[in-house]
């Protein structure tokens, strides 16, 4: 069973937008305007990203912008830092079904002057950035179906105390592509 949406708060809608439509390739889909909870008068905008096929089968992303004395306009929406958490920590992570796709991705951030995490994690490769609000967000292609015996080993490794490290994943960054080279 798929997700169909995870929310976060923004503080900046026009970038959140830009980045999310530009950068990452989604559309936008719904925006629905409602009162806030409470007796205050406070109002928001919840608008909803196709991150699939571009009417929202496919999963989404949404965001609040929200207006309310009682919640204020200096909220966090850092999750890590809002958490006490390095950056690579919460993220989330959009489906990349092929290699082609993933290398797609990769450029369109480069190409809007992102550099480029990208890391072979051996069942899988990823590539990250972060969004306006400072929020990972990955791509991830898996490259091959999880074996019998892994699914065995991660079973007894989940409760372990210090399990067996499985070795270091191969990272790379890619570097943004110059604005000259696009044109």
């Amino acid at each position: 069973m798929g997700f169909h949406h995870v929310a976060l708060a923004t503080r900046d809608t026009a970038a959140t937008h830009e980045f999310y439509t530009n950068v990452m390739g989604f559309s936008l889909v719904k925006v629905v305007a409602s009162p806030t909870p409470g007796e205050h008068g406070g109002w928001s905008k919840h608008f909803f990203y196709s991150t699939g096929d571009g009417d929202g089968d496919g999963g989404m992303i949404a965001f609040w912008e929200i207006h309310d004395t009682e919640i204020g306009s200096e909220f966090p929406v850092d999750i890590n830092t809002t958490a006490g958490l390095p950056w690579w920590v919460n993220h989330i992570a959009f489906d990349a079904p092929t290699i082609d796709d993933l290398h797609r991705h990769r450029d369109r951030w480069r190409s809007h002057g992102h550099h480029v995490l990208e890391v072979n994690h051996e069942f899988c490769i990823s590539i990250y950035i972060r969004d306006p609000s400072a929020n990972m967000v990955e791509f991830c292609h898996t490259t091959r179906p999880f074996t019998e015996a892994e699914i065995a080993r991660s079973n007894e490794m989940l409760l372990e105390a210090k399990p067996e490290f499985n070795g270091h994943a191969n990272a790379t960054v890619h570097e943004p592509i110059p604005a000259t080279a696009n044109t």
